[in-house]
């Protein structure tokens, strides 16, 4: 009975956000929401339209407030608050460009609006630190996602593979909240995809990106399992979000040691190194898609085998970013911001 909202929250997302993908971008051009080329880390070349978010925004409401059960729509409405103030932050800032450090500062109220209604990590059980924890996993993971959003499909793909490999995970432990709440956003994400697969003809602007990343956020914090141990369960949302937070390492690293600061743009992402290499988008995008769905399958497999198993393909997992980190920076030391 509980599982029954996942498939019709999925589908009732990809069906609005496509409907209202083409509203959003008529609406887009009519109040001069747009984005110009010509920006350091964009790829586009002409004038392209940023109220996508909008339409994921209100899809994934929808979704939550129409198909929750008796007794979710408290914890929905509290989300949902905290997703709305990283929408109207994300809206502002495609239309002003405010500075980095007031988004910050709602970010983290957003993140605040979680640790209130008792959404939050527990991982080390000392109260000041999980807050801590929650409010750095929240600024992350909305960041990540904004910082994949460099090229057509990236973000949006990557939410979905994401949200689905939560969406999968959750099921399996019988968390149907947890597992509703990602597969809206799965929905969602495809339905935006139909219209920033490249070529793209709509970007979901920093709105979309803030939505989907702190929808991310909280389903990886509300992952729980009843048969793992803590000392392996920890690294089940890492791997399942594990495309954008290795991005976002790699980007605030290099910038730092080139002794920039981590929120001036660049073609310093995975995506530009490997535009850079001599891969067209559409094969950059097909690697990193099966990179986020190879990490999103250890994250699987490491939520249902034995600690012991699962340890092995953590350190495993672990391995292989490190690995693809230093191949990154291989990449970046001998094309510099090439590509595109």
């Amino acid at each position: 009975m509980l599982a029954f909202p996942i498939l019709p929250m999925l589908v009732f997302g990809f069906i609005t956000t496509v409907i209202l993908t083409p509203i959003s971008r008529i609406l887009a051009f009519r109040v001069g929401i747009v984005k110009e080329p010509g920006r350091s880390r964009d790829l586009h070349q002409q004038t392209m339209p940023l109220l996508g978010g909008v339409a994921i925004f209100i899809a994934i409401a929808l979704a939550l407030l129409l198909f929750s059960p008796d007794g979710w729509q408290a914890e929905f409405l509290a989300i949902l608050f905290g997703t709305a103030l990283v929408a109207f932050i994300g809206l502002l800032d495609d239309r002003f460009s405010l500075p980095w450090g007031l988004r910050l500062v709602v970010m983290t109220l957003a993140a605040v609006v979680l640790v209130l209604n008792d959404i939050q990590i527990h991982l080390t059980y000392h109260v000041g630190v999980d807050i801590l924890l929650t409010i750095l996993w929240v600024l992350t993971l909305v960041n990540a996602l904004n910082f994949m959003d460099n090229m057509d499909g990236l973000s949006a793909g990557t939410a979905a593979i994401c949200a689905g490999t939560l969406t999968i995970i959750a099921y399996t432990q019988g968390q149907y909240l947890v597992s509703a709440m990602a597969a809206s956003l799965t929905g969602s994400a495809l339905g935006f995809l139909v219209f920033n697969f490249y070529p793209s003809s709509s970007f979901m602007g920093d709105m979309g990106a803030y939505v989907l990343g702190y929808i991310l956020a909280v389903s990886g914090i509300k992952l729980t399992f009843s048969a793992q141990p803590l000392s392996v369960t920890w690294m089940v949302p890492i791997f399942a979000l594990g495309l954008p937070l290795f991005d976002i390492s790699l980007v605030v690293f290099t910038r730092l040691v080139e002794g920039r600061s981590p929120w001036q743009g660049g073609r310093d992402h995975s995506s530009h190194r490997l535009l850079a290499a001599g891969l067209g988008q559409r094969q950059t995008l097909a690697l990193l898609y099966s990179l986020a769905a190879l990490l999103g399958a250890m994250a699987l497999y490491i939520s249902l085998a034995p600690a012991e198993t699962a340890w092995r393909v953590g350190i495993l997992g672990f391995l292989l970013m490190g690995i693809l980190f230093w191949v990154m920076q291989g990449l970046r030391a001998r094309f510099g911001e090439g590509g595109g």
